[in-house]
């Protein structure tokens, strides 16, 4: 996840917790297994989906109720989560924290058990064979976790993707964990990992807190701008930093109001005693502000950067020729304007929310940002290896880094 920087991304070697959780040896050709834990249910959570369920995230095992599992579950049942995310690797290194001894243990509880990788892109092959390993230990789903370094790396997200679906299958669950505010990172490709037949979920680090944006701002502008994917979401909200108790109960109203059955929190270690009570009982009373609504951010001619590319993919998709360059200039301008008038939709060239709509009924053309070369009729910057917006920089990062903490 996202904070903190300086020690979530370091590749630390990890002991293991418990000597009852030492993971069992797979065969390299083996099956992957789902887990098992997905129709049990712990506390008011009711549902089929590790996503739906209230999860926390634990980043190492041994510093959450200091890596005893049978505390975790306590913990967990008391304070009504049903999903525990798991950090299995970083990059392309495996953690032997996420072992099917951990697994069977926590589904043994009746929790799910999701777990989560952060990548960087410079060895895609390898980072999906370490997500691969994760679910052959038995998650019942994987997540994503995306963000820096993977800007403008195109082809290494299709890589990725690609690699990580051939050994799971199409079918197993796999969402996308990251920056919330799309429009501050047009250079990430996040029409690449949440596009048909890669991430099937959408959990946006909504770290309003962190943000310094009131709860209510950080839920319109994280939909707005991530609802034109067409993916499930599922925010991710923060216990560290010790948010102020009506403003996590706040982000849980809004997410229900918003849609979203499940949230998730980050993280487990960083949760002091006072703040698990805020996740569980029933909440009274109605979201602040206005009555949440489903919008799309709108895209005027000169946008740039993924959401763009995004609805390129989706003209093309329509049968509209546009480039898929990552600007919105003329041509795509035209091809919107033709949809419009088709649709029965006001002509303005402006992609807004009834052309989102509209769009989002159209499956997107496929790009091969990892295959040299272009297909016949189809126009990028960077010889089919990623769009012209694929160099921006980031307008801002939404969430600042903390002050270096101790080990």
């Amino acid at each position: 996840m996202i904070l903190p920087r300086q020690k979530k991304h370091s590749l630390f070697a990890l002991p293991l917790v418990l000597a009852t959780l030492v993971a069992a040896a797979f065969g390299a050709g083996a099956a992957a297994e789902t887990g098992g834990a997905g129709q049990v249910e712990t506390g008011g959570n009711v549902s089929n989906s590790a996503f739906d369920r209230q999860g926390m995230w634990v980043w190492y095992v041994s510093r959450s109720e200091g890596g005893s599992v049978g505390a975790i579950v306590a913990r967990a049942k008391r304070n009504d989560v049903g999903t525990v995310y798991v950090k299995s690797g970083d990059g392309g290194t495996y953690w032997s924290q996420f072992n099917r001894g951990l697994v069977n243990a926590l589904h043994g509880a009746g929790l799910s058990v999701c777990a989560w990788q952060f990548v960087y892109g410079d060895a895609p092959v390898a980072e999906a064979r370490a997500a691969a390993a994760a679910v052959k230990k038995g998650a019942d789903c994987f997540v994503i976790d995306a963000e820096a370094d993977y800007e403008g790396k195109y082809a290494a997200a299709d890589t990725y993707v690609r690699a990580l679906r051939a050994r799971i299958g199409a079918g197993f669950p796999v969402a996308l964990a990251g920056f919330p505010y799309v429009d501050y990172h047009p250079a990430f490709p996040y029409s690449v990992f949440l596009a048909p037949g890669a991430a099937d979920a959408n959990l946006p680090q909504l770290y309003w807190y962190a943000i310094g944006d009131p709860v209510t701002a950080a839920f319109r502008h994280t939909y707005a701008f991530n609802n034109p994917y067409g993916r499930r979401i599922f925010p991710v909200g923060q216990t560290w930093m010790d948010p102020p108790k009506g403003q996590m109960l706040d982000f849980r109203r809004l997410a229900r109001a918003y849609g979203s059955t499940g949230v998730s929190w980050w993280s487990w270690q960083e949760t002091r005693r006072k703040v698990w009570p805020r996740l569980s009982g029933r909440l009274r009373g109605d979201p602040p502000g206005p009555r949440p609504r489903r919008e799309f951010a709108p895209l005027p001619r000169g946008a740039r950067g993924d959401l763009v590319v995004w609805a390129q993919e989706l003209l093309r998709g329509a049968g509209l020729a546009t480039p898929v360059s990552g600007r919105f200039e003329g041509r795509t301008e035209r091809a919107v304007r033709t949809l419009q008038r088709r649709s029965g939709l006001e002509v303005s060239g402006v992609i807004d929310d009834p052309t989102w709509k509209q769009l989002l009924t159209a499956e997107p053309e496929e790009v091969r940002w990892s295959r040299r070369g272009n297909p016949a009729g189809l126009r990028t910057a960077v010889s089919g290896r990623a769009p012209a917006t694929a160099s921006l920089p980031p307008l801002a990062d939404e969430i600042p880094p903390p002050p270096e903490r101790s080990r």
